[in-house]
């Protein structure tokens, strides 16, 4: 009698050991799945919206520029200040600033930044906006990862017209 009493509680020792190691094996996959999606940080993107020609004289233009700052991680994106350089060819035209700012989880955040064009002399100007924003992504207040995000996008402005013409980003 006293064996099979031991055998049962063998068995029985045996179903928890291997309902525990189920429960391992299947808690080891979820976090590893939730690794690989939800805490993978990806690099936010940051693109021209749209630009518009507020006022032009016979030498001087103003642009407004949307910049869009994307954030398509599960955590805030909190970038430094950083300049957008605009040039016309090689030649360097001016350069706007971007404040500092804080992008929350999976949104989107837009400013608009005043460009002064001086000395407007043609009527199509094909002009590139170049940026290189850095920042930092935090998941749930625990992961915080470096990210450096580039904006190259160009456009021609028809001064005397007010009109943007062909705004691409890469």
């Amino acid at each position: 009698m006293l064996e099979s009493e031991r055998f049962q509680k063998l068995q029985k020792n045996r179903k928890c050991f291997a309902y525990i190691g189920i429960f391992i094996v299947f808690q080891i996959i979820v976090i590893t799945i939730f690794a690989l999606t939800v805490m993978k940080v990806k690099t936010p993107s940051v693109r021209l919206r749209s630009v518009t020609v507020e006022s032009s004289s016979t030498s001087t233009a103003t642009l407004i520029a949307e910049v869009a700052v994307k954030n398509k991680n599960f955590g805030s994106y909190k970038f430094d200040a950083t300049t957008v350089n605009i040039t016309n060819g090689d030649n360097p035209v001016v350069t706007a600033n971007i404040l500092k700012g804080k992008v929350g989880m999976k949104k989107t955040k837009t400013m608009n930044v005043d460009i002064l064009l001086s000395s407007v002399s043609d009527t199509n100007i094909t002009l590139k906006a170049l940026s290189t924003m850095t920042g930092k992504v935090s998941l749930m207040g625990i992961m915080k990862k470096r990210k450096t995000s580039n904006m190259d996008c160009s456009m021609i402005v028809n001064v005397p017209n007010k009109a943007v013409y062909d705004l691409t980003c890469k």
